[in-house]
């Protein structure tokens, strides 16, 4: 299969400096102010997003070390498979998150509830919509037991 590439949009400032202390979800990162800056060419594409409480932003890892395809998660002592958990050191470094939209100026997105790291490149933005997005799930595998860790979780350094 032929490789793909990807240009960064933006990049996200948020008072993070280093992964080691970021909140691991953004509901971890309630409260946590920050900006994306879009690149001014990808301005014009922001056009109605101020319509939407919520934005996802997609994004690349670009603190992670090398893949793996079995890694310890933050809140449990057992490696799962990768694609059992969401840490940054994947196979392809892409980061997903739900933050609340403040305001917008120009190209500047004011966000809240955020568990990025500062300086992270944007790839894309979407819009989140609760009839799209959200699901009745059954099941959360592992995190069953754990997910009550989810509130106080910051990153511990164990993946830089």
């Amino acid at each position: 299969m032929k490789e793909i590439r990807y240009k960064p949009i933006g990049i996200i400032h948020s008072p993070f400096k280093e992964p080691k202390g970021t909140p691991i979800q953004p509901i971890s990162g309630k409260g946590i102010k920050a900006t994306v800056e879009v690149f001014p060419e990808y301005e014009k594409g922001l056009q109605d997003i101020e319509g939407f409480s919520h934005i996802i932003l997609l994004y690349h890892f670009h603190f992670s070390k090398t893949a793996s395809l079995l890694s310890t998660p933050f809140m449990d002592d057992t490696p799962h498979g990768i694609f059992a958990i969401r840490s940054p050191n994947r196979p392809n470094p892409i980061g997903i998150s739900i933050v609340r939209l403040i305001n917008i100026n120009k190209n500047i997105l004011h966000v809240e509830d955020l568990d990025i790291v500062d300086g992270t490149p944007l790839l894309d933005i979407k819009p989140y919509v609760p009839e799209f997005d959200t699901r009745d799930a059954k099941k959360i595998g592992w995190l069953t037991k754990n997910i009550n860790k989810l509130p106080v979780a910051n990153d511990d350094g164990r993946f830089t």
